[in-house]
């Protein structure tokens, strides 16, 4: 007696023509047999990204430092006529949209293509300006860089005239009461006089030593380019071709399912 023929397993094309579960072997094997059409999509993925990272411009870190006013006080300690925190707030809040405005007139432009950043290093009287932009917009990080800075030594200049007229005003009261105390006969008069010299030195020490604030460094260009953004758009492009390639072979395995389903 005859045995009836062994029933044959369906290939993965026909077990899910007409069921809807797919095992991870039945992906397995889709993926092996659409492999070269995975390397193609791959590949032109991350040579996409490998194209648009190098024709980027190169980039890099603009930096300009300011000097704030400053000035010896009676512990001979130099201290600013303003305190560094409060010049770097002022640019932020005041001094940074004005200049921006008017460099936007100027060059009819709609935005800038960099930003601005001001900070004060640690333990220093200085105020950093802090931009990246392409080597092309060098002339615009250094003329917004110059506004700003040219706005602060205005302020800072009526600052530095404020504390001048201040301190004359005390050296002439401290030279008037020398003078009063010379002139008396009073027992304690020789301690004052003593002590008003001090005073006198003191405040004229304080006027020589007024400093109005200075550019130490304007829009200088960092040694080498900022390569981060390309590091990243290449490790995108492989991540994206990864997840493609993969989303593709399924793409071209439903659309050969397709295929053969209509043209029976």
């Amino acid at each position: 007696m005859t045995q009836p023929p062994a029933s044959q397993s369906p290939t993965p094309e026909r077990r899910y023509e007409h069921d809807d579960e797919i095992s991870l072997v039945d992906l397995a094997v889709i993926l092996i047999r659409r492999w070269k059409a995975m390397a193609v999509i791959f590949f032109v993925v991350v040579g996409i990204a490998l194209a648009a990272a190098f024709l980027l411009p190169k980039s890099y870190q603009y930096i300009s430092l300011y000097s704030v006013a400053e000035y010896t006080n009676q512990n001979g300690q130099r201290v600013g006529v303003e305190s560094p925190a409060s010049a770097v707030a002022k640019v932020q809040n005041l001094y940074l949209g004005q200049a921006t405005r008017k460099l936007l007139e100027k060059h009819e432009l709609e935005s800038l293509p960099f930003e601005v950043s001001a900070s004060n290093p640690s333990n220093t009287l200085l105020l950093q300006l802090d931009s990246e932009a392409a080597e092309d917009n060098q002339p615009l990080v250094a003329e917004l860089h110059q506004q700003i800075i040219d706005r602060l030594q205005q302020d800072q200049a009526q600052l530095v005239e404020r504390r001048h007229d201040s301190l004359e005003r005390q050296l002439t009261s401290a030279k008037q009461a020398l003078e009063s105390a010379q002139q008396s006969d009073s027992p304690s008069a020789a301690e004052l006089i003593a002590t008003y010299y001090s005073r006198i030195s003191d405040i004229e020490g304080q006027l020589n030593e007024l400093r109005e604030g200075e550019v130490t460094q304007h829009a200088v260009q960092s040694l080498s380019a900022t390569s981060t953004g390309k590091k990243l758009i290449v490790a995108l492009g492989i991540v994206l071709g990864g997840m493609l390639a993969v989303i593709g072979a399924f793409v071209l395995q439903f659309a050969g399912i397709v295929r053969r389903s209509m043209k029976r």
